[in-house]
């Protein structure tokens, strides 16, 4: 399949879907391409109970004319203006050469993870990995589950695991009090967040909650039977048959970094209309900066109507960002990790499980590029999205090139678009 399109959106989050209405309503021929097959991301996952801004964007976006290309996966870009996709799953293996004027990339975050012990074992999960599983008929009812990490995805996650009549038996999150305290008088200027917040708190008020507090052991035989955790010097065991572990979010940069968008201590560089550092390139989300689902639908607007020529009110709109790049700020210092976290694998432990990479085997290196050299780090089916960001962190390394296919990709996609064809044509809407 070939298209163009005037916009083309990529990533059908929150802040993909803003992006691609008010473009699509000011009469540009938009795009929205996504690897899921509906639209939302992670936060409004279909079969979730949707908030009422969920509803109302989802509403645009089915008025707006945006074509929407549903379980479609980008993995090259090959030249300025043109991107290569490929889904499968609905019937046939498809591949797609997505040619654009505009691009808008609204890829999103996912789950960070960090090794320990234990984190292998079957019914250890990240914590939206399992809140996903649950929403899509996984039995939870009377299950023991400890939820840790640290982040605002925990306490969301305890209250729906334990409205679903899940044993949520602890919350244990690894920044200190003192830490969360400049977060939550962040709240206090934000009402509707405070209630949220409040409304979480009190649907899992019957779960022992702990701050300073983390795994550092998951144990059992064939599969997870009980978690050992820390406070302090404490240390005691929990019995559980879930552990939903994860360490907030890290934004999803394999495609900006592969059309060259430069990166500032981990995020897409974003002017003030969204403008990354590649022309006609814009950026919203995640990518830019950790900042709640507000945030990403405020940058979806802004490079929406930037992408389609509406700066004068793009910039109207983006006198309000102040508050949001605030609270942006106070979530990232209070989810920022303990240095003692780097103690918890062990020399045996996996850090990149794809290859089996054990901790012991990493230390001798000295980058990223090393390590996935001399010990297949980073090569496996994931391509470095579990290991890359544990290795950041446990050592400071950064990825140094990004190369496609960004994800695993068919022979036969990559030899069916291996030439950019010349006649395109306007493709049907999948849903």
């Amino acid at each position: 399949m070939n298209a163009r399109f005037d916009v083309l959106v990529v990533g059908a989050g929150p802040a993909g879907i803003a992006a691609a209405v008010r473009a699509s309503e000011n009469g540009r021929r938009v795009g929205l391409v996504d690897d899921n097959p509906a639209p939302g991301g992670q936060i409004w996952r279909k079969g979730a109970p949707q908030p009422e801004a969920a509803r109302s964007w989802l509403t645009r976006l089915d008025a707006s004319g945006a074509q929407r290309l549903q379980g479609w996966r980008v993995f090259d870009a090959p030249q300025p203006g043109l991107l290569l996709a490929e889904r499968s799953g609905f019937g046939a293996d498809e591949c797609a050469e997505l040619r654009f004027g505009k691009l808008i990339l609204a890829t999103g975050a996912r789950e960070r993870f960090l090794p320990f012990p234990g984190w292998t074992l079957p019914n250890v999960m990240g914590v939206g990995g399992l809140d996903a599983l649950v929403r899509g008929g996984l039995p939870i009812a009377g299950k023991r589950v400890l939820v840790a990490g640290t982040g605002p995805l925990l306490l969301a996650v305890a209250a729906e695991l334990t409205e679903r009549g899940a044993h949520v038996v602890g919350l244990c999150e690894q920044a200190s009090l003192p830490q969360l305290i400049p977060l939550g008088l962040q709240l206090l200027k934000q009402p509707g967040k405070l209630l949220q917040g409040a409304r979480l708190r009190f649907s899992s008020r019957n779960v022992p909650m702990f701050t300073g507090c983390w795994p550092v052991e998951a144990k059992g035989r064939d599969k997870l039977e009980s978690v050992v955790v820390q406070r302090g010097t404490r240390h005691w065991e929990i019995a559980c048959d879930y552990l939903a572990c994860g360490f907030h979010l890290v934004p999803n940069l394999e495609l900006p970094m592969l059309l060259g968008c430069r990166i500032d201590q981990g995020f897409v560089t974003a002017d003030d209309l969204q403008q990354t550092s590649i022309a006609n390139v814009y950026c919203a989300g995640e990518p830019t900066g950790i900042g709640g689902v507000e945030r990403a639908i405020f940058e979806g607007q802004i490079a929406g109507l930037a992408a389609t020529g509406r700066t004068e009110e793009a910039r109207r709109l983006g006198r309000t960002r102040p508050a949001m790049q605030s609270f942006a700020r106070a979530l990232d210092r209070a989810c920022a990790l303990n240095p003692e976290l780097r103690n918890l694998p062990h020399d045996g432990t996996f850090v990149c499980r794809c290859e089996d990479v054990p901790l012991a085997a990493l230390r001798e290196h000295r980058s990223w590029r090393e390590a996935k050299l001399l010990s297949r780090c980073g090569m496996g089916p994931c391509q470095g999205r579990i290991c890359g960001a544990a290795t950041t962190f446990l050592f400071g390394w950064t990825p140094d090139s990004i190369r496609p296919p960004l994800l695993p990709a068919r022979m036969s996609s990559l030899s069916a678009c291996g030439a950019a064809g010349d006649s395109l044509q306007q493709p049907k809407e999948t849903r």
